[in-house]
C-alpha cells in the first residue's frame, strides 16, 4: 500500500473513531495489513467497482427512456433496458453545490455543510464516500465539476478522498465550456481558448472569443484514459459532467445576461446561434426548425449521451463491466438559462416547476442504475430516495460501516430486488434559515414557501405535478410533517 493512500486512512479513522467503536484496531490492521483490496462481498467474488455519472441541470423528461421524442439519448435508453430505471429519485437539491454535497456525504440539506451555491466548502471534519472508498483501497478519481472547495481550502477533491482530480474546482468557472485552463490536482492545465472575463464568480466565469479546447470532450478522455489505467484495481469513478448546463455570462438572443457578452457578441461567429448552449455545433438537430439555443440542448444532451456509450464500451473492452456498478442520475433539474426554454422540449414532463424548484421539478431527477447480473435487465422501480442514499448503498456493497450522521439509508434491497429499504421515512430538502422546504413521505409531497407561510401537502400518487393542495383534508398528515421540520435543520457544524 503507498504511503499517500495509508496516510489517508489513518487520517480518517483518527477524525472519526467513534464511527468504529470497537472495531478500530480491526478496521486499522485492514488498512495498513497485507493486501490493498477491499474485501469481498462475497466469497470469491471480485471487488465491485462504483462508476456515479452526474449530468448537469438534466431534465427528468430530458431522456427517451423517460418519454422524450425528439432528442435522441440511445445510450442511456440501452442503459434503462439492461439495468433499473428510477420513475421516484431525487437530487440532493434544487442547486448544484448543496446536491453534490449529499451525494458525496450522505447527508441532507438540513445537516450536510455545504448548503447553498458560493459555499466555502466541505472541511476536514466531513466525510465523503470518496475518502470511505480510498480506505478501503480503492482507487479514486473525480472528474468533472467539484463545486465543493477550492484549491487553497480543505474541501479541494485530494483532501476528501480523491487520488486523482481533472476539471473544474468552481461552479461558476464550469459556466465556460472553453476556459482558459481545466485543473489537473491542484495544477492549472492551460487551453488554447481565449476568454473574456466576467466579473461574476471573482473573475472564474466568462465568454471565449477563440474556441478550440471544448472541455466536456477533454474530461471524457481524461476519464477514458483514467479507467484503462486502473481497471486491474477495484475503482470509484465520479463523472460529474457539466452538459446541458448553460453558460450563464452568455446570455440570452437579446443580449441579457452578463454584460461581459456584449463585448464578445461579433467574435462568436456561428457559436452566435446557440448562445450559451455551448457546444462545438449542433449536430443532427442543425437541420430543425428551432430556436438556436434549443439545438444547443438537444446537441449537449445527445453528445453527453455518447460519452455514456464510451464508459460502457470502456469498461466493456477493460473486462470489468460485469463487476462494475454504474449510477447515472442529474444534479438538479433542467435550467432556463443560457436562452434555453426548458418547456421547448418538455424537460421537466409531467412535473411542476425547473432548476432552483422546490417541487419535483427541481429536484426529482432521471436516474439509472446498471450491475449487470445483479440488477434485473428492464426493471423499473417507483421507490423514492435521494443522493444521501449513495454512500449508505456504496457501503452495503463493499462492505464497511457508514458513519455517523448520515441522513441517508441503502437502496441495495431495491437494487437486488429483496425487498424495499426504509419506506416510512422522510426525505429533506431545505436547511437555508428563512428559505423554502420540502418533505417527501411516502406518497406525500410538502413544500413550504418559508417558515411563516403553509404547508401545501400533495398526493403523488395521484397528482405527479403537484397542483392540489390537500393539506385541509390531512390535518394529521400536515401535523406530522410539520413535527419532523421542527429538528430536520442543525447548525452548520464547527469548521475546526
Amino acid at each position: 500500500m503507498s504511503f499517500h493512500r495509508t496516510e489517508l486512512s489513518l487520517t480518517f479513522l483518527r477524525r472519526n473513531p467513534a464511527c468504529f467503536g470497537g472495531a478500530l484496531l480491526t478496521l486499522l490492521a485492514a488498512c495498513l495489513g497485507c493486501s490493498e483490496r477491499p474485501n469481498d462481498t462475497a466469497a470469491g467474488d471480485a471487488p465491485p467497482n462504483f462508476v456515479w455519472i452526474l449530468a448537469d441541470d438534466l431534465g427528468y423528461g430530458d431522456l427517451g427512456s423517460y418519454g422524450q421524442e425528439r432528442i435522441q439519448t440511445p445510450h442511456l435508453d440501452r442503459m434503462a433496458e439492461e439495468g433499473m430505471r428510477f420513475t421516484d429519485a431525487y437530487a440532493g437539491f434544487t442547486v448544484c453545490a448543496p446536491s453534490r454535497s449529499v451525494l458525496m456525504t450522505g447527508q441532507h440539506t438540513g445537516h450536510t455543510r455545504v448548503r447553498r451555491n458560493g459555499s466555502p466548502g466541505l472541511w476536514d471534519e466531513d466525510v465523503t464516500v470518496a475518502e470511505l472508498l480510498k480506505a478501503k483501497g480503492y482507487a479514486t478519481a473525480l472528474i468533472g465539476k467539484w463545486g465543493l472547495g477550492m484549491e487553497d481550502s480543505p474541501g479541494a477533491p485530494w483532501k476528501q478522498g480523491f487520488d486523482y482530480f481533472y476539471g473544474y474546482l468552481s461552479q461558476g468557472h464550469a459556466h465556460n465550456y472553453y476556459p482558459e485552463f481545466l485543473m489537473r490536482n491542484a495544477e492549472r492545465v492551460p487551453l488554447r481558448n481565449v476568454v473574456e472575463l466576467s466579473g461574476r464568480y471573482g473573475g472564474m466565469s466568462g465568454v471565449a472569443t477563440e474556441r478550440v479546447d471544448y472541455s466536456h470532450d477533454l474530461m471524457m478522455d481524461e476519464a477514458l484514459g483514467w479507467l484503462e489505467a486502473n481497471a486491474g484495481d477495484p475503482f470509484f469513478l465520479y463523472l460529474a459532467l457539466t452538459i446541458p448546463h448553460a453558460n450563464n455570462e452568455a446570455g440570452n438572443l437579446d443580449g441579457g445576461g452578463d454584460p461581459g457578452i456584449a463585448n464578445v457578441e461579433a467574435d462568436l461567429s456561428h457559436h452566435r446561434e446557440r448562445v450559451g448552449m455551448e457546444i462545438p455545433d449542433a449536430g443532427q438537430y442543425q437541420g430543425e426548425d428551432w430556436p438556436g439555443p434549443q439545438k444547443g440542448t438537444a446537441a449537449m444532451i445527445s453528445h453527453l449521451d455518447e460519452g455514456v456509450g464510451q464508459v460502457f464500451a470502456a469498461l466493456q473492452r477493460l473486462g470489468v463491466d460485469e463487476r462494475t456498478v454504474v449510477f447515472f442520475s442529474s444534479d438538479n433539474g433542467p435550467h432556463a438559462e443560457g436562452g434555453n426554454d426548458p418547456f421547448f422540449f418538455d424537460s421537466n414532463g409531467p412535473l411542476q416547476g425547473y432548476k432552483r424548484s422546490l417541487h419535483d421539478g427541481g429536484i426529482r431527477v432521471p436516474t439509472i442504475v446498471r450491475w449487470p447480473g445483479r440488477v434485473r435487465a428492464g426493471s423499473v422501480s417507483d421507490f423514492p430516495w435521494y443522493f444521501a442514499d449513495f454512500l449508505p448503498t456504496v457501503a452495503d456493497i463493499a462492505g464497511f460501516d457508514v458513519p455517523e450522521g448520515v441522513d441517508g439509508t441503502s437502496i441495495l434491497p431495491v437494487l437486488l430486488g429483496t425487498g424495499a429499504s426504509a419506506e416510512d421515512r422522510f426525505l429533506y430538502w431545505g436547511g437555508t434559515p428563512g428559505r423554502a422546504e420540502a418533505v417527501r413521505w411516502g406518497q406525500w409531497k410538502a413544500v413550504r414557501e418559508g417558515p411563516d407561510q403553509p404547508l401545501e401537502l400533495f398526493d403523488l400518487s395521484s397528482d405527479i405535478g403537484e397542483e392540489l393542495d390537500l393539506s385541509a383534508e390531512h390535518e394529521e398528515i400536515v401535523g406530522e410533517i410539520l413535527a419532523y421540520l421542527e429538528s430536520a435543520v442543525t447548525e452548520l457544524p464547527p469548521s475546526d
